[in-house]
């Protein structure tokens, strides 16, 4: 399993040629066609299979991967309409890694993005080129990948997934200079791609990435060793929300840790004494007034 140290090396050596063998997903891909009726269903089996192509066969990054450390993700599409050959359609993203020296595997990402309009021709090939993007779809998908690598890496090491993030900036401005795609502007939704890179790369965003590798590296990882220091280092981390929402009260960083994180974090609290858990209950419920049914174990 890839350790701090081992991604701190994998950095130093970004700038020499790549010689590993393996990628860096091991990504699942799926369509549901179910809202879309009376059209050639086989468009979307070929689109799906086009989409696992391009996500697993591509090396993403100059990281080297052993086949046994590839990140497991699911990218799945909802298309909700059909036009010839365009489609408009949410898309949901969840990756996962497992915890150290455990079959246990924690939720990095898991993200709804409402905003993908995309064109594609079936048996149309599916290519991305560096500071080059020809297709929406294209374009969201390695958005997203580049994401999943981030938080992957800034759970190993602090700030490991810095460079992910940087790309993933730059397909946000690229993308922004093409008016017929949704999901990259500013404004037009606290909940799209833009709002997404700019929480993981502003000012602020340094509170959350501290908080990210510290549940996960000293806390998550620790606790096949130690499940109480592992534990206590997990519940520690967690105010570090409050100080997020008061710098940034609707940063998308909430969300994304809610959706990833809340039913295992309670899950945690759950062996806690009962003032941990109190404290948990009431930093928890002020943080995420309308997650109350989630947070009921926690009351007792």
């Amino acid at each position: 399993m890839r350790t701090g140290v081992i991604v701190a090396f994998l950095f130093l050596s970004i700038s020499f040629p790549f010689t590993g063998v393996a990628q860096e997903l091991n990504a699942r891909i799926s369509i549901n066609s179910d809202q879309v009726q009376g059209t050639n269903k086989q468009v979307f089996t070929t689109l799906e299979t086009a989409l696992t192509e391009f996500v697993n066969s591509r090396k993403w990054s100059d990281a080297t991967f052993a086949v046994n450390e590839r990140i497991d993700c699911t990218i799945s599409l909802i298309i909700n309409e059909q036009e010839d050959n365009h489609f408009k359609s949410e898309i949901q993203v969840q990756a996962r890694r497992p915890a150290y020296n455990s079959s246990y595997t924690t939720t990095l990402l898991n993200f709804r993005d409402r905003q993908l309009d995309f064109e594609y021709t079936e048996f149309e090939q599916l290519d991305y080129v560096e500071n080059t993007l020809s297709s929406n779809l294209t374009a969201t998908v390695v958005f997203y990948i580049y994401t999943i690598l981030g938080l992957d890496f800034d759970s190993f090491s602090l700030k490991g997934g810095n460079v992910f993030f940087q790309q993933a900036q730059q397909i946000v401005n690229m993308a922004q200079s093409n008016p017929g795609w949704n999901g990259w502007k500013a404004f037009d939704s606290d909940r799209n791609r833009h709002a997404v890179i700019t929480a993981l790369t502003d000012n602020t965003s340094d509170l959350f990435h501290t908080l990210w590798y510290t549940y996960h590296r000293k806390g998550l990882d620790e606790m096949a060793a130690n499940p109480d220091r592992g534990r206590t280092t997990i519940l520690e981390s967690l105010p570090a929300l409050e100080q997020i929402k008061s710098a940034r009260p609707m940063s998308v960083l909430l969300q994304l840790f809610v959706d990833a994180k809340l039913d295992e974090v309670v899950a945690i609290y759950s062996k806690a004494n009962t003032q941990e858990k109190q404290a948990g209950y009431k930093l928890l419920s002020t943080l995420y007034p309308t997650e109350s049914a989630r947070l009921n174990p926690l009351k007792n």
